[in-house]
């Protein structure tokens, strides 16, 4: 059972987000090639960059629900999963 929960642990919607930041990336490339002015690509860069970083913050608090709930149902303390989430948080910036 943990094989098909690992498979499904990121689910269709965070996969869906990404899809959508690799739109933004192929707009930038083509409006790179197209050489629209710096200003217009930067801020479609920003943007992607933005998406990026709520589909992690979005990743990581998924995977710390998960994990919190199995704690409890395990009787075991969540403070460890917690401290992890904010490494990974942090490691991400």
């Amino acid at each position: 059972m943990d094989q098909v929960k690992e498979r499904d642990q990121y689910g269709q919607e965070t996969k869906n987000r990404l899809k959508r930041i690799e739109g933004q990336v192929r707009g930038v490339l083509k409006m790179m090639e197209e050489e629209k002015e710096c200003k217009d690509v930067v801020t479609q860069l920003s943007a992607a960059r933005s998406a990026m970083d709520r589909a992690i913050g979005y990743i990581v608090a998924r995977n710390l629900e998960s994990s919190i709930k199995q704690s409890q149902e395990e009787d075991e303390s969540s403070e460890e999963k917690i401290e992890e989430a904010v490494r990974m948080i942090v490691k991400s910036r």
